[in-house]
């Protein structure tokens, strides 16, 4: 039997977040062999907002796929698109790592000990906007570029930290790295932050079926929730959103999305059916379009208008919120 394709962006975390699936389905008797694709994102540096956003780590391995150049693909599941990808299908989100976002200072430094002025590297808005919600004091610069040259600039300067994904670190064994795991409270993660998609062509049902193995339930539901969120609010990676959901008997969601230019902001939380975390995100996200969410970035807002949004009632929330009650708070910072 042939050797299984697996493609990857070349960069060292992604080809060691394959590896780890590699090795999942190595454990369970197949052979895999992985095929590294260059994608826009890994040779532009410039940022995001700029080259097209959430689409341009998948892109390059979305078109391998389809020209059955490999057979299945792993991504960082929160630098995928929300819409579905015609022809593709994610048979698996296997066990998701830590979500949180981490601080890295080159003295052990916690976000509360930096001082006034001390310069922070991000190139995510949605860090940006929660970090200047957190500390307003604080510089902050735009970065791109893999873990190792983000790391480089707390090092040899001129940074004195930078904020990065954690789940990275851990994969990569750096966390010896980490400074500060962020309180949750402080700094919600993208939605799907921390979690992988294995993907392959919708009609391959073998692959389908090899996949499955790896799939786990309780991700799903929670990212997909995260999602469902991002989807409605119709916003890419380059939006300053954030979104958390935990899955018990139901689905607890929180969802964030703040201002460009000033320390505006809306947090809100959720809660519904684990069975459908779609109509959990879905809920919240109404909900925090009614309070004001349509107004802040880019949320709500497509190239066709927000036209999808059910009317308002005179209450100021939307009328189908039938599947999933939102316990809501808003927070307000000076």
């Amino acid at each position: 039997m042939n050797a299984l394709r697996l493609g990857t962006r070349r960069s060292n975390l992604a080809t060691t977040q394959s590896d780890w699936v590699a090795d999942l389905l190595r454990t369970r008797g197949h052979e895999v062999k992985l095929a590294e694709v260059v994608t826009e994102g890994d040779v532009n540096l410039a940022p995001l907002t700029q080259i097209g956003g959430t689409g341009v780590f998948a892109s390059a391995l979305r078109a391998a796929l389809r020209a059955g150049e490999v057979d299945f693909a792993v991504h960082s599941l929160k630098d995928l698109p929300v819409a579905p990808e015609p022809g593709l299908v994610i048979a698996a989100i296997p066990p998701r790592e830590d979500p949180r976002d981490v601080l890295v200072t080159s003295q052990g430094r916690t976000l509360a000990d930096l001082p006034a002025g001390a310069k922070v590297g991000t190139g995510s808005p949605r860090r940006a906007a929660q970090l200047h919600r957190a500390r307003p004091d604080l510089q902050i610069h735009p970065i791109r570029g893999n873990v190792e040259r983000r790391i480089a600039q707390v090092v040899e300067g001129p940074l004195d930290a930078v904020i990065l994904a954690g789940a990275g670190l851990r994969r990569l064994g750096r966390e010896r790295d980490i400074s500060e795991y962020i309180d949750l409270a402080i700094m919600l993660p993208a939605a799907g932050q921390g979690a992988l998609a294995v993907e392959c062509r919708e009609d391959d049902e073998r692959m389908r079926g090899v996949l499955a193995a790896l799939d786990d339930a309780t991700t799903r539901a929670a990212v997909s929730a995260e999602r469902a969120l991002l989807g409605y609010l119709e916003a890419g990676c380059t939006a300053p959103i954030g979104a958390y959901a935990t899955v018990g008997e139901q689905i607890e969601l929180e969802g964030f999305i703040g201002g460009v230019q000033d320390d505006s902001g809306i947090r809100l939380s959720a809660h519904g059916p684990a069975a459908d975390p779609a109509a959990v995100g879905q809920a919240l996200a109404r909900r925090m379009i009614a309070a004001g969410a349509d107004r802040l970035g880019d949320a709500g807002r497509s190239p066709q208008g927000p036209s999808h949004l059910p009317p308002r009632t005179t209450g100021g929330t939307r009328r189908d919120d039938a599947n999933a009650h939102a316990q809501t708070h808003q927070e307000h910072h000076p």
